[in-house]
């Protein structure tokens, strides 16, 4: 069964920094290597939809961001920690949200981030 616990979030001021980690159980990151699959980081605010932040593509590596993240944002995955994880630098106020992962149909139960002086 495949189990995904997201840890890292938080209070940080604006411009400040943290990491977010998804770790992976029953969903060896290895294993899946030449089978194309995306790894994705969405996240979600009070009254509003849940939309996707970043996207990892398991086999070429290909990353996407939007637009409201990109150049601060970096999405990574450790194959050996069979974790993924979201970089997140010069943090702003409209980031604050639940923040969650999710490989094929799976996803996990989110982490709060919250930017704010």
């Amino acid at each position: 069964q495949v189990q995904l616990v997201e840890s890292g979030g938080g209070f940080v001021q604006p411009g400040g920094s943290l990491r977010l980690s998804c770790a992976a159980s029953g969903f060896p990151f290895s294993r899946y290597t030449s089978e194309l699959f995306a790894m994705d980081w969405y996240r979600q605010a009070p009254g509003k939809e849940r939309d996707l932040v970043a996207r990892l593509t398991s086999t070429t590596g290909d990353t996407y961001y939007a637009d409201s993240v990109k150049g601060r944002f970096t999405i990574s995955a450790d194959n050996a920690e069979n974790t993924l994880y979201l970089q997140m630098n010069n943090l702003k106020p409209e980031d604050t949200a639940t923040y969650y992962c999710r490989i094929l149909t799976y996803w996990g139960q989110g982490t709060q981030v919250t930017v704010s002086s």
